[in-house]
């Protein structure tokens, strides 16, 4: 059939077979040697392509009898030659559509080769490994806690042995005392008997009229004054040592921190939009990822919305309540939790059921964060003004976080306040009305404040949405509009602005650390900012 179809097709000049060119412009079939005659007429233009790429040039939208034949470098578009000319592209490098696509297609098939023989086996490798990384986890977790185990029964032992050996001088301390308290009951009898009978004799006496008898008496009452086997005693007593929770943690040895290194990424030097996702709502108010490729997003409205990153509407929730919804955060497990704000609640949404976890009395949430452990955090304020982080495990109260070592309240009161828990734990919260990012460690000892680099004026800095990368750097987005970029330690690192931002809002970073910016206009804008 291939045979019956080449001799059909020929050069529309010389009837040669299986012509290699054709004219996009003219719609001719050219063979090699008559490409040359054909562009000689110069009465109309030509663009000559290879035969199989006929019809594969698009047509200007803003032209319609024109061939987008160039392709701006700089727009990544195909551009017809009247708009090459103009203002928008005038300045721009262009090249050869043809060329472009051909250099295009030899990309595709280097990348493509690079992702079958040697990216993507590493995936499957680094896949494979994780089951057994999970077991080397739980393994060498068994070993601690065999080797702790051991040492608490080397520690129970010794203490025993020390309270049985007390024990034991508190029995033969006994026995000392009961033997004397018997050798003084021994003396205290064998003297009352002697002073019975002297008591006898002293009546016969009183009684007889026997000169010679009443004469011989001599007194022996100085005698029995003296309290025959009487002593002292001092009781033992036990004085307890003060629980010293450091000195028992001494005896027993020390735990090291655990340390996950990641590989150090380095900025781009211009951040890059990967996508533009517009939303139905304005205000855009919160996102956040649940994979790479899906994210929540909630606005002013009281509908939860998860879009893809061609921007497809996937999902809608409507809140329990009917309330406008404070923040959202995609759990661990992969469902959505949400802040009511108006009737004081943390809702959890899995699949199609919505289910109250948590229910506030004289308090109301702000704001959310999933942490890595599965606990949820939660920022809220109180009815008198006050403002805490709790740390919730289901519905239980784990931790709260309120005051700082001199009793003065970490967080503003009221307002806006987003939150995120860094990779080395430290809890992060954009405080916007005291125009700062406070940070505490994981026990909620306050580690820094950041107010903004030494070069902006405070004054302008009230921070919004915040979230953290996997190079435990903290992001944070100002209405500028800007995003900060600082490290760990609260030291800045550099700006991201100039890609098209109004008003950033919520922030979230996914797997890859591309950012998804929450914009107030109404879009989802995916950053790259490493490379």
């Amino acid at each position: 059939m291939d045979e019956c179809l080449q001799d059909v097709i020929r050069c529309d000049l010389c009837e040669t077979p299986v012509p290699p060119k054709h004219c996009e412009l003219c719609h001719i079939h050219l063979c090699e040697a008559c490409v040359g005659k054909h562009l000689s007429d110069q009465s109309k233009d030509h663009y000559i392509v290879p035969f199989k790429q006929r019809g594969s040039i698009p047509k200007c939208q803003y032209h319609s009898t024109k061939l987008c034949i160039l392709l701006c470098k700089k727009c990544n578009v195909p551009i017809c030659a009247i708009c090459s000319s103009k203002d928008e592209h005038e300045q721009h490098k262009k090249e050869d559509i043809i060329k472009a696509m051909t250099e295009k297609k030899e990309l595709i098939r280097k990348d493509l080769q690079e992702l079958e023989k040697s990216i993507y086996p590493k995936y499957q490798e680094a896949a494979t490994n994780i089951p057994v990384q999970r077991a080397d986890v739980n393994n060498h977790s068994q070993k601690l806690t065999t080797a702790l185990d051991k040492q608490g029964e080397a520690l129970h032992t010794e203490i025993d042995t020390i309270i049985q050996g007390m024990k034991s001088d508190i029995d033969d301390m006994d026995a000392r005392h009961i033997a004397a308290i018997n050798q003084q009951e021994d003396a205290i009898n064998k003297t009352s008997t002697e002073i019975k009978k002297v008591i006898q004799d002293l009546k016969r006496l009183l009684d007889t009229s026997d000169v010679c008898l009443v004469s011989e008496y001599t007194s022996r009452t100085e005698e029995f004054w003296s309290f025959p086997g009487q002593f002292t005693v001092t009781l033992p007593t036990f004085t307890p040592q003060e629980i010293n929770r450091e000195q028992i943690h001494q005896q027993i040895g020390s735990l090291s921190e655990l340390v996950i290194t990641y590989p150090v990424r380095t900025f781009l030097d211009e951040p890059r939009i990967l996508t533009d996702i517009q939303t139905k709502y304005i205000p855009l108010l919160s996102v956040s990822c649940l994979s790479d490729s899906e994210l929540w997003t909630l606005g002013g409205d009281k509908i939860l919305r998860l879009y893809n990153l061609q921007g497809d509407l996937l999902r809608s929730v409507q809140t329990k309540s009917e309330n406008w919804p404070r923040d959202i955060a995609v759990t661990q497990s992969g469902d959505l939790v949400y802040a009511d704000w108006d009737d004081r609640s943390i809702n959890l949404v899995s699949g199609t059921q919505i289910q109250t976890l948590i229910t506030l009395r004289g308090w109301r949430p702000l704001h959310l964060c999933s942490m890595a452990s599965g606990n949820l955090l939660v920022i809220m304020t109180s009815d008198d003004g006050q403002t805490k982080v709790v740390r919730y495990s289901g519905s239980t109260k784990k931790q709260t976080i309120q005051w700082d070592n001199q009793d003065k309240s970490l967080y503003s009161s009221g307002g806006y306040k987003y939150l995120s828990e860094n990779r080395n734990s430290d809890i992060c919260v954009a405080d916007y009305y005291a125009r700062a990012v406070v940070v505490v460690s994981a026990a909620g000892k306050l580690r820094f404040r950041y107010t903004g680099p030494p070069s902006s004026p405070r004054e302008s800095f009230h921070p919004h949405g915040i979230t953290t990368d996997s190079q435990a750097n903290i992001l944070t987005s100002v209405y500028n509009p800007r995003i900060h970029i600082i490290d760990k330690d609260g030291r800045f690192l550099r700006f991201i602005h100039n890609c098209g931002l109004q008003g950033p809002e919520g922030l979230c970073v996914d797997s890859r650390d591309n950012l998804f910016v929450a914009d107030f206009k109404g879009k989802v804008k995916k950053l790259q900012y490493y490379r």
